[in-house]
């Protein structure tokens, strides 16, 4: 359902958060069943990068999706949906050679947590991304950049854009990664995992799976992953039922909104400004971590899809808002279950003032509660301490 803002694109030159990648025109089935058997499907969006702009926006963020469509029918939808969402979507550029991606899937099976998925986006516009047709001056402007591995698999010149956006350069906004390991996307399967270690190593803020890191890297463990990853000040290691554990350090946080109002809004030249953002992969780490640990909600599950895209839009909201940790890490595991309990990837995120109420119960509290569907309406009373039926977390 629209966010806030709906029909509206914000029209800002610095935006909070910009998120580039692909998205796709997603179909879900009208009933369970195979894909061979569902008879019908109904329509509606999805793409790691933009669920997490279309999440931030409606939570009253400027977010900025940034990404190639075809000039077809799809690609007016996504573009007109995301919109609607309230997010900026002016950097979005139409290919009349390549189409829109697509894919299906079928509802989950909740008692083993499975679906079939069919992408049809091999050749897609988003695809043709690259250096030469992606202005720095689109992408490079806001607080914080989000990006996702996602995009570094779909093509060569996608992955020579990832490498030219996270270069150490002075100016350079926060650079959020998510991991997002899907090993049927590599070309050749082996060259994912390290391109993937590479680009997280110059990352600010690292969102990755416990599970993810160990079929890509073969690591085991949050202190295994820190060890390979110590570059980000900021690393979100998802741990499954246990939780979230994020090891953190003092270094780059989301600039000041007002950075970069006073360049010109189509320059194809990365931002400027006085200090240098970001550290070659390479660069000594002498601060000690603080490790916080926040324990996983429990969820009455509607589907497991795009709880990961949601967590990192919870975790960049707070982080906009110059949390600590352990609140950052709430607030990313209760938009979490405000998409788990419905069908789709997205949904209208709870009041600030409901998630801050949430988020500042103590541990004891936090631990007893059971979120179901309905929990993100406002008036409604969405908190129950009944035994919990499945524990779920984002991935």
């Amino acid at each position: 359902m629209p966010g806030p803002g709906a029909g509206a694109a914000h029209a800002v030159t610095t935006s909070d958060v910009v998120c580039l990648g692909e998205s796709m025109v997603t179909f879900l089935p009208s009933q369970p069943g195979r894909l061979a058997d569902v008879p019908s499907f109904g329509r509606a969006i999805g793409g790691a990068e933009s669920n997490v702009a279309c999440a931030l926006a409606a939570a009253g963020h400027r977010a900025k999706w940034v990404g190639r469509v075809g000039a077809d029918g799809f690609g007016d939808h996504l573009v007109e949906a995301i919109s609607a969402y309230g997010v900026d979507t002016s950097a979005v550029r139409r290919d009349t050679a390549r189409p829109t991606g697509i894919y299906f899937r079928t509802a989950a099976d909740r008692a083993t947590d499975t679906h079939e998925v069919a992408y049809y986006r091999a050749g897609s516009a988003a695809s043709a991304m690259s250096p030469a047709n992606v202005p720095a001056g689109d992408v490079l402007r806001g607080r914080i950049l989000h990006l996702s591995g996602i995009t570094a698999a779909l093509s060569e010149d996608c992955l020579s854009l990832l490498h030219f956006l996270t270069a150490p350069r002075p100016g350079r906004p926060l650079i959020s990664f998510d991991v997002n390991y899907r090993p049927g996307l590599w070309r050749g399967g082996e060259a994912g995992p390290q391109v993937l270690l590479d680009l997280a190593r110059r990352a600010d803020l690292v969102f990755v799976g416990e599970d993810e890191a160990e079929e890509a890297w073969g690591l085991c463990g949050a202190d295994a992953i820190r060890a390979a990853l110590p570059e980000p000040s900021l690393l979100v290691v998802k741990r499954g039922s246990e939780g979230a554990t994020v090891f953190s350090r003092p270094g780059p946080e989301p600039r000041s909104s007002t950075a970069g109002r006073a360049e010109t809004a189509g320059s194809d030249a990365p931002v400027r400004e006085g200090t240098d953002r970001g550290q070659a992969p390479d660069a000594a780490v002498a601060t000690r971590d603080t490790v916080t640990t926040v324990p996983a909600l429990r969820v009455d599950v509607v589907a497991a899809v795009g709880a990961g895209d949601a967590f990192a839009a919870g975790f960049l909201s707070a982080t906009l808002r110059d949390l600590p940790v352990r609140e950052r890490t709430r607030h990313g595991h209760l938009m979490a279950a405000g998409v788990l309990t419905v069908p789709g990837d997205l949904t209208a995120p709870p009041s600030r003032a409901h998630a801050d109420r949430l988020v500042a119960l103590d541990d004891d509290a936090w631990g007893r509660l059971r979120l179901g569907p309905g929990w993100t309406a406002a008036g409604q009373a969405p908190v129950t301490r009944t035994p919990v039926t499945q524990e779920v977390h984002p991935t």
